[in-house]
């Protein structure tokens, strides 16, 4: 039996305001649920469920569908974009590849 998965109250209340950005970028574009539905490839279900915040839906589909409706996820300026993203490899490869859990220190004090 799949266990339920559960989340913070901040991640609940963001994916609600995301849903909700993305159902007023819909309807300030005169578009249907059907019509973004189709746009993005997804089920009419699936529109409801982002709008919604369910946590369920991909987060590519759901950047796809914010873009589709103007919804900005980050810089619109591809340059500036692109720069971030330079920044953020170099930072990258300057940090260690993986990241092992601290062992315990042994307390010898008798």
């Amino acid at each position: 039996m799949k266990r339920k998965r559960s989340y913070s109250r901040v991640t609940r209340h963001a994916l609600s305001i995301f849903g909700k950005l993305i159902r007023v970028g819909r309807i300030e574009r005169n578009m249907t649920a059907q019509e973004l539905a189709d746009r993005a490839g997804i089920s009419r279900t699936t529109l409801y469920n982002i709008e919604k915040g369910a946590p369920g839906p991909e987060i590519g589909i759901v950047f796809e569908v914010a873009t589709l409706v103007g919804v900005r996820l980050f810089e619109p300026d591809s340059r500036l974009l692109t720069m971030h993203d330079e920044r953020l490899k170099e930072k990258l490869t300057l940090m260690p590849q993986s990241v092992r859990p601290a062992k315990p220190e042994v307390d010898d004090d008798f």
